[in-house]
């Protein structure tokens, strides 16, 4: 095993680094809008007048967030029967969505819980329709106080995706070890995969502030 850095093993790195790396962002934005969009159908049920239907939804979204994401990862590609099966990416995206959704749930019902209860009052003493209460009235509201831990969520994400190396998923971490494996150096490749995570967390979190100051002046 090779200690020194070695600039050729660098640069050769970058090409399979760059190839794990568009599997990582894959995983990345598929997950999220799954979790954006099961955390909000999750959010309403869980608010459901009825019991049968909001304790179930509280009671699989503790679940979910008490168990750990590898563990999820392990039984839901492992375990499930074969035709059930997706393949390692879909699978991953999958878990990923799914998991992430259990905590955007409560961040969304945070912000629906932020509009006024006069908003609902009066959308319903106009006789508005619920899906036109909900798309109209309520979760316009509710979306720009949440975007900044929509966004936190987002880059917890990112940086969780090299748990799918455990499901055989090709993402960047994976790529670096296969390429470790063949030249015998793992200075260059891991350095390289910390700096690509650092960078794109560090970017993806000026592009929150700069969305949430966006909703800021918006709404002043």
């Amino acid at each position: 095993m090779q200690l020194g850095w070695d600039w050729n093993i660098t640069w050769n790195s970058l090409p399979v680094l760059l190839d794990g790396l568009r599997v990582t962002l894959l995983a990345t934005g598929g997950g999220m809008l799954l979790a954006l969009v099961l955390g909000l159908l999750l959010s309403i049920l869980r608010r459901s007048d009825s019991r049968w239907i909001s304790w179930p939804t509280a009671g699989a979204i503790e679940f979910i967030r008490s168990t750990p994401l590898l563990i999820q990862l392990f039984f839901v590609y492992f375990l499930l029967p074969e035709f059930l099966w997706y393949g390692p990416l879909t699978t991953g995206i999958l878990v990923l969505g799914l998991h992430y959704s259990s905590y955007t749930s409560e961040v969304y019902r945070s912000g629906i819980e932020s509009v006024d209860r006069g908003q609902w009052d009066a959308a319903r003493a106009l006789n508005y329709a619920p899906r036109r209460i909900w798309t109209r009235i309520i979760i316009p509201q509710a979306i720009p106080p949440i975007v900044p831990a929509m966004g936190n969520y987002l880059v917890a994400m990112f940086k969780d995706t090299p748990l799918l190396y455990a499901i055989t998923v090709q993402e960047m971490l994976s790529e670096a070890n296969n390429y470790n494996s063949r030249v015998g150096s793992y200075v260059e490749s891991y350095t390289m995969v910390g700096l690509f995570f650092l960078i794109l967390s560090l970017g993806a979190a000026a592009l929150i502030r700069w969305a949430e100051h966006r909703f800021q002046l918006r709404e002043a």
